[in-house]
């Protein structure tokens, strides 16, 4: 996993380290298989800038296991031929020691102990949102690199205190409604790199659904006037979705 060292600043800037949008070299493996899940997954993994093997059943993963060295894993628990549990139970036999997110439809407390005793790290149960798997994913990969979490974001001009919860814009200050200021952070947190307004609306509304409404767009529009009113920094990539640049 190739990151610089931030850590002394506690800051993420533009093309440095951390683990939101800088994380070029991560590669997760996506055990799953529910072809649209595994798609799903895989899919919203790329977007968010890791690198992603799939297999499909625990046999596959076992090989690419042994051959890759991974940054984490989401597993599913119930796959054909060899189950998830029995999975990590193996990599852990073997010294894997890749963090391991559980999958599972399976809710009850005596399932979820079951997946940590097995050498499970996390468990999250179907149907999920995608940002929380990613969440919890970026998580998994802080702890198991110390990697710190920034205290401060930037991007060109912008700069963002996460404790204070203060923003500027080059010297001057700017003040934002908190969904505004939750928008404006995972831009900064994924800048250079495009997100959807599913992605958004997963992250600053927690739906994981598209209510067909125009409520993003009203919310970039808002933020733009506040942060970019020049409009070099926030751009609407037409039927795609918008990106953050320096």
């Amino acid at each position: 996993m190739a990151m610089q060292d931030t850590h002394s600043t506690g800051e993420l800037k533009l093309g440095t380290a951390g683990l939101h949008g800088m994380i070029d070299g991560v590669r997760i493996l996506v055990v799953e298989d529910d072809a649209k899940i595994a798609s799903f997954v895989g899919n919203g993994l790329k977007q968010s800038g890791f690198a992603v093997d799939k297999a499909a059943d625990g046999d596959v993963a076992l090989e690419l296991a042994a051959t890759t060295p991974y940054d984490a894993a989401v597993v599913d628990v119930m796959l054909p031929r060899l189950d998830g549990l029995s999975v990590v139970q193996r990599l852990r036999s073997g010294g894997n020691a890749v963090p391991v997110l559980f999958l599972s439809a399976k809710a009850s407390v005596d399932d979820r102990v079951r997946g940590l005793q097995a050498g499970g790290d996390d468990y999250l149960t179907k149907p999920f949102a995608f940002s929380e798997l990613l969440a919890r994913v970026q998580a998994l990969i802080r702890r198991s690199t110390k990697a710190a979490e920034p205290t401060r974001l930037s991007a060109g001009d912008l700069s963002m205190d996460l404790l204070t919860r203060e923003v500027r814009r080059g010297a001057e200050a700017v003040e934002l409604q908190p969904r505004e200021f939750s928008l404006l952070e995972y831009l900064m947190r994924n800048a250079g790199r495009t997100v959807t307004k599913t992605m958004i609306l997963e992250h600053v509304w927690d739906y994981s659904f598209d209510p067909q409404t125009n409520v993003v767009d009203v919310l970039v529009h808002r933020l733009r006037a506040k942060v970019d009113p020049e409009r070099t920094r926030l751009h609407t990539l037409r039927g795609v979705g918008y990106v953050l640049r320096a």
